[in-house]
């Protein structure tokens, strides 16, 4: 009988340990609190919208992972959405003020949508 060998040597070992303990749960309440935020009538203030999009394109990459995670890209409209988060992510943060809060409301509709899709797939707990 072969002797036992580990599947992991221990640099993929050390690597699984820091992403374990620099993991964070989703957080519903603070995705919906930047969403509030990012929508809201009045803009957020110029220094907080770029920090917002960095939340929000947080939220949009834990949401395209739990939706590949748990089979909901099979549905059109969340792969759709997905997609669209995706493409957000990756797109150059405008240096113009309008386009930089419209952009930012593109991330807090899409985080938005995506957050309720997932909640009616049941991949999510509603958030209250």
């Amino acid at each position: 009988m072969p002797a036992w060998t580990p599947p992991l040597d221990s640099g993929a070992l050390h690597d699984l340990l820091e992403r374990v303990r620099n993991w964070q749960p989703f957080d519903g309440g603070a995705l919906l609190d930047d969403v509030a935020a990012a929508l809201d009538d009045v803009p957020p203030a110029e220094g907080d919208t770029a920090p917002l999009a960095q939340r929000l394109r947080g939220h949009l990459a834990r949401l395209v992972t739990i939706a590949v995670a748990s089979e909901a890209d099979q549905d059109t409209t969340a792969a759709q959405l997905a997609l669209q988060a995706r493409t957000l992510q990756t797109e150059p943060w405008p240096r113009e003020r309008r386009a930089a809060t419209a952009h930012l409301r593109r991330l807090g509709w899409t985080a938005n949508e995506l957050h309720d899709r997932l909640t009616a797939l049941r991949c999510l707990k509603a958030a209250a």
